[in-house]
This record gives C-alpha cells, structure tokens and sequence, in this order.
C-alpha cells in the first residue's frame, strides 16, 4: 500500500456487517465539524490504476481551489477496496457511514461494487458520487446516486454509428470482444445495435473473464474468422494485454482492423503500448490531447503531482466528482443534509477539462460530449487526437 493511502486512512476496517436501518443514519454534524467524503477505490489489485488515477485527482483539486466549500472543511478520508470483492466495497461503505459519519459516498472502481454500495447510500440519505463504474442502470440502484464518469453505452454508441459510415477505413463487418461483466456486456449490445442500424453486420459477439483473462486464443478466434474489424472493451488497465495480443496474433497484418473505447487505449497506458496503437481508431469523453486551455493546465499539474503519470479517463471522473461535491455545498450555504446536496447536484453545469458537462436533473446521470479519436505521434508520444465530437451526449442506456 502506498504511503499517500497510510496516511490519509483514519481507522482500520472493521470486519463483520454493520448495522442497517436506523444504524445506517449519519448524525447531524455541527456546522463547524468537516464535511466528510468517503473515497472507496480500488488502490491495490489488478485495477490500482483506478484508484491511483482517481486519488490523485482529488487531490490535485484540493491543492487548487482549498479544502474548504460553503464555510465546511471538505475532509478526504480515502479506502482501498481491492476493486474485486463487492462485499469488502460494501462493508467499507457500512463502516465510512456508521463509524466515520461520512455525509458523502464517492469513488466506485467498477460496476458490481457500485451496486454492492448502493443500498447503503439509500438508507443512510448519503449522496453517492460514482466516479468510475460505468453500466447504465447505476443510478437506478439508488435514488441517491450521481454519476460523474460515463457509461459505456454512451461512449460506443457514437463509434458504432461511425464505423457503420465512415467510408474511408470500409468496416462492414465487425467481431466484438469485451469484458464478461455488466460495462461490456452494454457496450456489446449497445455497438451490435447501433452498427447494424447502420447496415453492418455483427459475425460473432465474443466474452472474456473479468478477472484472469487470456486474450489470445479469442484474438485467433478472429483472425480465423476475418472479419474487417475488431470492437474492443476491457476495463482501465487491462488494455496493454489487449493490444499486445492483437499485434502479436498478426490481426493488423491479417487486415483486421482495431477499433474500441478509450478503455482499451488509456492515457495513462499508452506510454507502456506505444507504437502498436499508432492508428487505432476509439471514441470517449476524455483524452489527455483534448486541446482545450483548462485540459492543458489540467495534464501540467497532474503529472507534476503524480511526478510523472498521464491523467486518464478516470481522473477526470474524480475531479469533476469532488468539484461537484463542492459545488453543492456553496449552493447549500456548507449544510450537508443529504436531500440538500442532491438536490443542489441535481441539474448543475460547468466546464470541465474534459468539455461542458451537466448532471441531467430526472437521471443523476452525466451528459457530456463524446469523442472520435485516433492514436498518433505527438511531440513523441502516442496520444488520441480527437477529430470528430458528439455535443451534450446522453447515456442511450441499452
């Protein structure tokens, strides 16, 4: 565990279940006790990138604009889930309500520890801020969820209606190979819906495990089966092992094309993936090369705070779900009652490095815009560079 985890944990996980129902309700604080934002996120395992992303967002949003919104010192308290086990991310939801009397709930690696957590949100009245996670239906597991990431129907629906009409890479014919958890499974169905429509045609749908996955024998799978491209989803981290399957299995010599989310060509990979993404085609909202002012000073600060690391897609759900918190604590005039800051969050708008975003007030759910990018040299890095935006997006669900 890294030391920046050791010294921001306040107490040592408790194990068993916590108290439900009225256990579950947070006392009211005194104005001038800190406004508490449990952070749960993934800091060790196979999906630490998450949480080293998302953290260091946080806290790059603290160093900038304060600790304090609305007159409340805004007080981190940061846990690692492991990003695996839902149980563990429930508990440690229980135990940040009951014993930590946190007025907010935030982070939230992947989807199965969303839902895991959300229940606690509903009875506790706590706003849940989901940075990461991405199927669809989240905020339908709770009335008190907010999303500031994205979700995977929304960033590959644009893509599939691209390919379906791009007439310069020709793609008619698409294999997709995603994630066999609920993110991938709406991307899946979600490019299958919107490619067809536009008159392509889906050969064979293939899942890989969630944990352990071994992408070669399903990248010769299609190679075999020759399909003009390939659709791609696996979650941050594990992109590296997709793209270097492609290349080694000989699919872009075999004319197979790659395209994918941004998922698989993360910016905090894409140093480590290097010349093998030059070319591939994905769409998201984010991207390291966004041109705009804010991004750019956004990229500068990041990687002197993380001495060195490329911000992702991920961090910017991090730093737009602490603005938001913020936010709603100077519309709230610093009471963190939690109907009051929902409300508050409810509807909101601003610009983010990543463009102009608002939280749709009926869904909770992130509007923002959606980007068509390609891999390619830049000042000698691989980069996406955006060349074709989707405006004011919203999730098309599935």
């Amino acid at each position: 565990m890294s030391p920046s985890v050791d010294t921001r944990r306040r107490a040592t996980l408790i194990g068993g279940a916590a108290a439900l129902g009225a256990g579950l309700l947070p006392r009211i604080a005194a104005a001038a006790d800190p406004v508490k934002v449990g952070l749960i996120l993934p800091m060790s395992g196979p999906f630490a990138s998450t949480g080293r992303e998302i953290d260091t967002a946080v806290r790059l949003y603290q160093q900038k604009y304060g600790d304090s919104a609305g007159g409340r010192k805004v007080e981190i308290l940061l846990k690692d889930d492991g990003g695996l086990m839902p149980d563990a991310t429930k508990r440690i939801a229980q135990e940040l309500v009951v014993n930590e009397k946190v007025q907010v709930l935030a982070g939230f690696g992947l989807t199965p520890l969303a839902f895991a957590a959300a229940p606690i949100a509903t009875q506790a009245k706590v706003p849940m801020v989901v940075m990461a996670a991405a199927t669809s239906i989240i905020p339908q597991r709770s009335p008190y969820i907010v999303r500031t990431g994205f979700t995977l129907a929304q960033v590959t629906a644009p893509l599939a209606d691209w390919a379906a009409k791009d007439n310069t890479l020709k793609i008619r014919s698409v294999m997709t190979l995603v994630s066999d958890y609920g993110p991938g499974i709406d991307a899946e169905r979600v490019f299958t819906k919107h490619f067809t429509a536009g008159g392509g045609k889906i050969l064979d749908s293939l899942r890989v495990p969630l944990q352990n996955p071994d992408f070669a024998p399903f990248m010769q799978r299609i190679k075999d089966s020759k399909p003009d491209a390939v659709f791609a989803f696996v979650p941050s981290g594990a992109g590296a092992a997709v793209m270097k399957q492609f290349a080694e299995r000989g699919l872009s010599a075999a004319g197979v094309r790659l395209i994918c989310t941004g998922d698989v060509l993360d910016d905090e990979l894409m140093p480590s993936i290097g010349q093998v993404a030059v070319g591939v085609h994905s769409s998201h909202h984010y991207s390291a090369a966004h041109p705009s002012p804010e991004n750019k000073e956004y990229v500068r600060d990041f990687m002197k705070l993380s001495k060195g690391m490329r911000p992702n897609f991920h961090s910017v759900g991090g730093y737009d779900g602490i603005h938001l918190v913020y936010e709603a604590l100077k519309k709230t005039g610093g009471d963190a009652d939690g109907d009051k800051l929902l409300a508050a969050m409810k509807g909101m708008k601003w610009t983010s490095v990543r463009g102009p975003v608002s939280i749709d007030p009926d869904t909770r759910d992130i509007v923002q815009n959606v980007y068509i990018r390609k891999a390619e040299m830049v000042d000698g890095g691989v980069y996406n560079v955006e060349f074709e935006t989707i405006p004011n997006f919203k999730d098309p669900g599935v």
